[in-house]
C-alpha cells in the first residue's frame, strides 16, 4: 500500500470470555495492522499476549473519543491501517467507537468489520424467548423513577427486550421489570456468558426475581437480561381486573379503583391502574 493510499478500519470482536472464541481472521488482523484501538489498553494486553500479538496499543474510550478519532484519522488518511477493539464482544455495541467509524466513514476511508462474540446475540440464541423480532435496548437507567419509565414506555412492545445490566441493580431492575410487565411475563437472566460459572435459565419474572434473590451468586459478574415480548392475548387474571373495574370505575376515581382491584386479584396496582385508563379511554 502507497503512502497516498488511506488504510483500512477493522472492527474487530473479541471475546467475551473464553479467549478460545477468537477468531484466526481477528488474530491475524490484530498482528497485520500498524496499531490497535482499545477501550482499555491494560484489559486488552491480557488477550494479545494471549495470541502473542505484540501490534501497538492506544486507548479509545468515552472520555477521549473525540479528541483521539482526529488523530486516528489522521493516521489512517496517511496510510496506516489499524484495528478498533473493545474490553469484551463487538465494539460499538454499548461501546465507544461510534464517533471514529463516523468519522471514518464521512471521509470515504474503507471500513472492515471482522465478527465474532457479542453477548445479546449469544444470550437471545440460548434464551428460548422467540429471536425473529428483538429490540436491544442497552442498559437501563441507574435511577430507579427513570428505570421505571423507560420500562413503561416498552411494556406494549412486541419485540423480545434485550438489556444489559449490573449485577447490583440486577434485582432491582427484575423487579420494575414485574411492575411494568406483569409478573407471569417470561424473562431469561444470561449470566456470565461463556465463562467457568454460565448460566442461561428462562422463567417468569416473579420466579426469576425470586431464584435471583435467593441465590447472590446469580447478583454477579456480566448480565444480560431478556424480557419476552408482548402479546395480544388476555390472561384470565387481566380479565377479572377488567370485570372488576368495569363495575367499580362508575362509582370511583381511576387510582382508588384501581387499588381495590390489585388488592383483590393479587394483581399489581400499576397494570390495574394502566387497564382502568384503557377501560375509560373505551
Amino acid at each position: 500500500m502507497t503512502a497516498s493510499q488511506p488504510g483500512q478500519l477493522f472492527i474487530v470482536a473479541t471475546p467475551i470470555g473464553n479467549l478460545s472464541d477468537l477468531s484466526s481472521r481477528a488474530v491475524e488482523t490484530l498482528q497485520d495492522v500498524a496499531l490497535i484501538a482499545a477501550e482499555d489498553t491494560r484489559h486488552s494486553k491480557h488477550l494479545l499476549q494471549h495470541y502473542a500479538i505484540s501490534t501497538k496499543t492506544i486507548s479509545l474510550h468515552e472520555h477521549n473519543e473525540q479528541q483521539r478519532s482526529e488523530m486516528l484519522l489522521q493516521r489512517l488518511l496517511e496510510g496506516e491501517s489499524m484495528a478498533l477493539i473493545s474490553d469484551a464482544g463487538t465494539p460499538l455495541i454499548s461501546d465507544p467507537g461510534y464517533r471514529l467509524v463516523s468519522l471514518v466513514k464521512q471521509q470515504g476511508i474503507k471500513v472492515v468489520p471482522i465478527p465474532g462474540s457479542c453477548a445479546l446475540i449469544a444470550a437471545m440464541s440460548a434464551s428460548g424467548l422467540a429471536s425473529d423480532r428483538f429490540s436491544f435496548e442497552g442498559f437501563l437507567p441507574a435511577k430507579a423513577v427513570a428505570r421505571r419509565q423507560a420500562l413503561e414506555n416498552l411494556k406494549d412492545d412486541e419485540h423480545t427486550l434485550i438489556f444489559y445490566e449490573s449485577p447490583r441493580r440486577l434485582l432491582s431492575a427484575i423487579t420494575d421489570c414485574i411492575e411494568a410487565f406483569g409478573a407471569e411475563r417470561r424473562a431469561c437472566l444470561a449470566r456470565e456468558l461463556t465463562k467457568m460459572h454460565e448460566t442461561i435459565e428462562t422463567r417468569t419474572l416473579s420466579e426469576l426475581r425470586d431464584w435471583v434473590s435467593q441465590d447472590e451468586n446469580q447478583q454477579r459478574g456480566e448480565c444480560v437480561l431478556l424480557i419476552e415480548g408482548a402479546t395480544d392475548m388476555v390472561s384470565a387474571d387481566e380479565q377479572e381486573m377488567a370485570r372488576l373495574l368495569t363495575l367499580l370505575l362508575p362509582e370511583l376515581p381511576v387510582k382508588k379503583a384501581a387499588t381495590i382491584v390489585s388488592a383483590i386479584t393479587g394483581g399489581s396496582k400499576n397494570q390495574a391502574y394502566q387497564l382502568a385508563l384503557k377501560l375509560q379511554q373505551k
